[in-house]
């Protein structure tokens, strides 16, 4: 899928916003096409820019900022002096999309909240992502993933139980929160420059990072509701199915991750202990819930009889899902990683070349990645701002006085 054809083409964002949950969806769009531009503090940039090691060979460039960058134009501007609000102002009235993560009513005094960009262009669809929303007792707050993962109720879900050892409240060993949030911005960017095609108006799209982390938590937030049972941590276990969880065998772990009745009797019989897909407490998903602490010590002592390995060959041969727990390295090493192109590596102006994941959305047999990597600092400002009649004196006097 060429650049020209991807969904996006045409569309401008201009992307002022900075570490992950606004720069992720930032990267979605210009992965669909779109033109976005980073908009950096002159000097320094981005936060995650700084959030080392480990670094890009070769580059000054974090690890962190290269995940959620690719497909961008940079541009320094400095939006705390009139001249640099002035530029973006000009920006945003030629773009389709702010996206922009400030604390709320952070932009104002700049002239750069929506009400102020939308009397510059009536179509600007402007997307703000806050840890707590404009309107709420706590909007005031700053917001940081790990917290909300916290309050929102995902850390009293992941982990062992307490009474285990090692058990307690778990964060997810990515920023969950922001990611899920750069994702569910991107959505609504969408949906908004869809309904504009009809109505011509833009809109504000109001994201809270706290709000999408209640909205993920899925099953188990209706297990509460259903029930009014407050879930509890059941470390790699599954609060519904039974059995749906890691297991210790001969030479490491494995996971099982039996969905339905035929299924545990297959597997059942790979343990040869088909009497147990009988039994009336484990013959269907729910009893076997039910009574899942008398199953699981049996599956418990029959997988630890043999190798991760023999196990996951004997299961896919009867269509039982299992796999492996991988480290990172293994997953890179994967087939199906390497024959989906999971890994893409693109020229990068400082290193040579850089390693990056691809957008694992694919349309017509191909990724969309963008082909260009996560922009150096102020890589593109001579050409964003010659887009938008800055001329070349201008640009010196605007480098001169600090403002680019």
């Amino acid at each position: 899928m060429g650049e020209l054809t991807k969904p996006l083409a045409g569309i401008k964002v201009l992307d002022i916003s900075r570490v992950l949950a606004g720069p992720w969806c930032g990267q979605m769009l210009a992965d669909m096409g779109a033109d976005v531009i980073k908009v950096e503090r002159p000097g320094c940039g981005d936060d995650t820019r700084h959030w080392g090691p480990p670094w890009l060979a070769g580059s000054t460039e974090s690890a962190y900022y290269l995940c959620a960058n690719r497909g961008k134009r940079s541009v320094t501007v400095d939006m705390a002096k009139p001249e640099g609000q002035a530029l973006i102002k000009q920006m945003a009235a030629d773009s389709d999309v702010v996206i922009e993560n400030f604390k709320v009513g952070g932009l104002k005094k700049y002239g750069l909240d929506y009400a102020s960009l939308k009397a510059l262009n009536p179509g600007l669809v402007y997307c703000s992502i806050t840890g707590f929303g404009q309107e709420s007792p706590y909007a005031h707050r700053a917001g940081y993933d790990f917290m909300i993962q916290a309050m929102g109720g995902i850390m009293s879900l992941t982990g062992k139980p307490d009474e285990e050892p090692g058990g307690g409240p778990v964060k997810s060993g990515v920023a969950f929160t922001d990611i899920f949030t750069g994702l569910y911005a991107a959505n609504a960017v969408l949906a908004a420059l869809y309904q504009r095609r009809d109505t011509g108006v833009g809109c504000h799209i109001d994201m809270a990072l706290m709000d999408v982390q209640v909205g993920v938590l899925a099953n188990q937030a209706l297990n509460y509701l259903t029930s009014g049972n407050v879930p509890q941590r059941l470390g790699n276990a599954h609060p519904n199915i039974v059995p749906y969880q890691a297991f210790a065998t001969q030479d490491g772990h494995m996971i099982v991750a039996v969905g339905n009745d035929e299924q545990f009797k297959r597997f059942s019989s790979v343990l040869s202990l088909p009497a147990l897909a009988d039994d009336p407490r484990f013959a269907t998903n729910g009893m076997r819930v039910q009574h899942r602490d008398q199953l699981v010590p049996v599956l418990e002592a029959a997988l630890a009889q043999r190798p991760t390995d023999d196990w996951l060959a004997a299961f896919e041969d009867v269509g039982v899902p299992s796999g492996p727990i991988n480290t990172l390295d293994r997953v890179f090493d994967d087939a199906h990683v390497k024959a989906r192109g999971l890994k893409q590596t693109l020229p990068h102006p400082q290193a040579g070349q850089v390693d990056l994941v691809a957008n694992p959305i694919r349309m017509n047999g191909k990724s969309i990645s963008a082909s260009k990597a996560p922009p150096y600092l102020g890589e593109h400002t001579d050409d964003v701002l010659t887009d938008i009649g800055i001329t070349p004196e201008q640009r010196q006097a605007l480098r001169d006085a600090g403002i680019i």
